[in-house]
């Protein structure tokens, strides 16, 4: 199988490329380095059965040669990024998802999209199965990633509808591990970077908004099963433990023994109260569940973080 992943260098995408490398696939990472980083393939140049196309997917997109399958995880992801580049999110959503089933459409491949909780909104549902439309301000500053996967998702099934394109749509939660980007404005690797410098931990509202955190792992394993799979329907792909933000804070500390305190800051406009995914479909349709406990995937997490931060040869 020959595999395009758009996003490949950045986190999600990178563990995507060594996943299915490691199941044979050849894979053509497509990336301009916008949120992405060399650093996260870097092992893989050289391999035969890697090669890397820096591109905006935003233009139109050449891949000579058989494609088998598109997997779009082009965009930025967290709010520090799409709120820096909001033009940018704005345009991957939606010329980079049309480049991309444009794509699929004269390869004959099958297409998987990279979508989001996001699409829920502040949900008003809870927790949040794939039948809810979602709670979301399309005006508000994080409508530029809130509808920009919206629309991804509209045009996903117009592709497939109109043009019998093979499409998936996997609605992504929370997910964290190694090639998180240090400081990159999301609550897990914020606390994470505070706690091992000593700083004060920077929670956003009174801290008993919920997330639902997924390792990496698991998430890569459900995306591949969902590309495996008949199901054309978006499908949540997450971890259902649900937890207060306050309550990630206060395992990192313990994890790491930090003496940093944590310091309250008013929540950011439309800043989700809950989020946690129903995977009842995931469960039936693609016999997946998380497996990594959040203790153990935290501390992998960490010990990457460490490295990140502190220069070989130093003391922590």
């Amino acid at each position: 199988m020959r595999t395009v992943i758009t996003g490949g260098a950045g986190f999600i995408g990178s563990h995507l490329c060594d996943y299915l490398i490691e199941k044979g696939h050849e894979v053509v990472c497509i990336d301009n380095l916008l949120t992405g980083k060399t650093d996260n393939i870097a092992h893989l140049m050289g391999n035969g059965q890697f090669r890397f196309i820096k591109h905006n997917v935003s233009d139109y997109i050449y891949v000579d040669g058989q494609v088998d399958n598109i997997l779009h995880f082009a965009s930025p992801a967290s709010p520090f990024d799409y709120l820096e580049f909001p033009i940018q999110t704005l345009k991957v959503g939606s010329l980079g998802t049309l480049n991309s089933l444009g794509l699929a459409k004269a390869k004959k491949a099958r297409f998987l999209l990279a979508s989001t909780s996001e699409v829920y909104g502040d949900p008003q549902i809870h927790p949040q199965p794939e039948d809810y439309w979602g709670h979301v301000n399309p005006v508000g500053p994080r409508g530029v990633y809130d509808e920009a996967k919206r629309f991804a998702e509209a045009m996903t099934m117009a592709y497939y509808r109109y043009h019998n394109v093979d499409t998936r749509i996997a609605r992504i939660f929370n997910t964290y591990g190694p090639r998180m980007r240090v400081r990159d404005g999301r609550a897990l690797p914020n606390f994470m970077c505070q706690a091992l410098k000593g700083e004060d931990i920077t929670i956003f509202g009174n801290g008993l908004q919920t997330r639902s955190f997924c390792y990496i792992s698991d998430l890569v394993a459900g995306i591949y099963q969902l590309l495996l799979s008949e199901e054309r329907d978006p499908v949540n792909i997450g971890n259902p433990e649900e937890i207060t933000i306050h309550q990630l804070a206060s395992e990192i500390l313990t994890l790491t023994k930090s003496k940093s305190k944590m310091i309250f800051k008013p929540l950011p406009v439309d800043d989700p109260k809950v989020r946690q995914p129903d995977i009842s479909k995931a469960k039936k349709v693609l016999r997946w569940e998380p497996k990594v406990s959040r203790t153990e995937g935290l501390q992998k997490t960490l010990a990457y973080f460490r490295d990140e931060l502190i220069p070989a040869g130093k003391d922590a």
